[in-house]
């Protein structure tokens, strides 16, 4: 198949399965630096992000802070289901309010409180400034403030917060505009700024932090009323048509309905009700593999599509059931079928690198979902611990055993089975930092790659791809062996351990 200057997409994928191992993209002409580059493409039929990336609805991956952190970088985070459904709607919620000016649901101390419980909030939340209330909840008589200034040079972290808090706080009354709020703030050099009701309860905060948002996330994904982009995921079971409603009450943009194999009556049905209930809301289907799949979602009203089925790294469907398809052959397609009809796609799994993120887009996909990549970074959920002296958190698919013994069934339309086949695993992912300085590391990859393809835009990608003017080759054993780190005695990969130097580092680990 090999010709002097590679092939087309179409005829790269004529025969047979490919994974992103498979294959390489032959490079363009370079005309533009890394700074004309623009990776703003299409989630949906009607929302648009500003980077490609989307965060998995799993367990171990995506709740609030993930999906804030995300978006707030121009992508977007898909809570998942794993929970109730008061549990889901409240992270949608904490979510969309994150940037709206007011913190609604402050956490506070009492004075009975330790220094050593200000820095467990430090630890989890990456925030020192509480305020300090009568009862210790918010919504409780204000009677102080603790910020780091208090507590910094403290030696003896067992003191009352009652001790060392500041009691002159400077407070604005309930009511308040924001652009007042901020014009105090910025008058009073303060860190956190409480407002108070008539008896002095707090009732919310405002932070110096949120004035600077604008400025820190100018790529972030806002809705048209300036308040964060965030999905969530629901089952195809009829009970959680409770659960969509209570999603969109709380403000949801999205909704991903996550099956395994989305190609079903179930889906369908879902599908048409949402559609029925809030025509406006925008839907991903999925996950699907094979363009018939892709056009009958399409025809019952998918405003995206989400493809995969078996890659992931925790994944072993294709092992169980002998179903799926290789990821790449999977997106190229269904993206091939999606463009037809104006649907973008969401490749979802397999990618492990940088690079894959690149395939993935250069063969069609409009956005590229995460999963193991973002696990074990400070904003995925669960607690770090160490593993043979590394610093790690756990991860497990939605389809494992102890996912499955939660709600994560639903997905493989198991839930009421009184015996159910595993489809994933549960293991561990080493600490990878912050999202806010680990994604900005991926995209600059990106970007040199479509630099070195010589485009500047994801769509400009994909016409290129299209039209035939983007050329690949398939790669042997031998050429991937020699693509990847080799003749040496040791060396330290990338982002796993340690960052390569220059790699801008996120809060210290200790």
């Amino acid at each position: 198949m090999a010709t002097e200057n590679g092939v087309d997409a179409a005829a790269l994928f004529a025969d047979g399965g490919l994974t992103y191992d498979d294959f390489i993209i032959l490079p363009g002409y370079v005309e533009h630096g890394i700074a004309e580059i623009e990776l703003e493409t299409a989630l949906t039929r009607r929302i648009s992000l500003k980077m490609p990336l989307v965060s998995s609805p799993m367990d171990t991956v995506t709740e609030s802070a993930m999906a804030i952190s995300l978006a707030l970088l121009g992508g977007i985070g898909i809570i998942h289901y794993n929970n109730s459904v008061e549990e889901q709607a409240a992270l949608v919620r904490k979510t969309k309010r994150f940037e709206n000016g007011f913190i609604t649901d402050p956490v506070a101390l009492s004075p009975d409180h330790l220094i050593r419980d200000v820095d467990a909030i430090k630890e989890r939340h990456g925030f020192s400034g509480i305020p300090i209330t009568a009862d210790g909840e918010a919504g409780g008589k204000l009677v102080g403030i603790v910020t780091a200034r208090d507590i910094d040079f403290e030696t003896d972290r067992d003191r009352p917060l009652r001790e060392v808090m500041t009691t002159d706080v400077v407070t604005a009354h309930q009511g308040i505009s924001l652009q007042e709020g901020n014009r105090i703030l910025k008058e009073s050099k303060k860190g956190k700024l409480p407002i108070v009701d008539d008896e002095g309860n707090l009732v919310s905060l405002m932070s110096r932090t949120d004035m600077r948002k604008n400025q820190d996330f100018p790529l972030a994904s806002k809705d048209p009323s300036k308040q964060l982009l965030v999905g969530a995921s629901i089952s195809t079971h009829h009970e959680d048509r409770q659960r969509a409603e209570a999603l969109v009450a709380a403000g949801v943009d999205v909704i991903v309905l996550d099956s395994a194999q989305g190609y079903s009556t179930y889906q369908i049905e879902m599908l048409n009700w949402i559609k029925e209930q809030y025509p406006d809301l925008q839907i991903v289907a999925g996950n699907v593999v094979t363009a018939e799949q892709c056009e009958g979602l399409i025809e019952a009203g998918a405003d995206a599509l989400r493809i995969g089925m078996g890659p992931g790294s925790i994944c072993i469907t294709q092992e169980t059931v002998a179903v799926g398809r290789s990821q790449a052959s999977a997106v190229y397609h269904c993206a091939r079928a999606a463009r037809k009809r104006g649907i973008p796609i969401i490749a979802d799994g397999g990618v492990k690198l940088i690079g894959h993120i690149a395939q993935a887009l250069a063969i069609g996909a409009s956005t590229v979902m995460l999963g193991s990549m973002l696990a074990g970074t400070d904003e995925s959920p669960g607690e770090y611990f160490y593993e043979g002296g590394v610093r790690v958190k756990r991860y497990r698919g939605m389809g494992s055993k102890e996912a499955m013994q939660a709600r994560g069934a639903r997905r493989y339309e198991a839930g009421e089975e009184r015996i159910r086949v595993a489809q994933g695993v549960s293991g561990t992912v080493v600490d990878k930092g912050s999202v806010i300085n680990y994604v900005p590391y991926l995209l600059q990859g990106v970007k040199h790659a479509l630099q070195d393809l010589g485009e500047r835009t994801i769509a400009e990608l994909h016409e290129a791809m299209a039209s035939g003017r983007l050329r690949f080759e398939k790669r042997s054993l031998s050429s991937r062996e020699e693509a990847g780190v080799h003749g040496l005695y040791s060396y330290t990969p990338p982002h796993r351990f340690d960052r390569p130097e220059g790699y801008p580092r996120g809060k210290d680990k200790g």
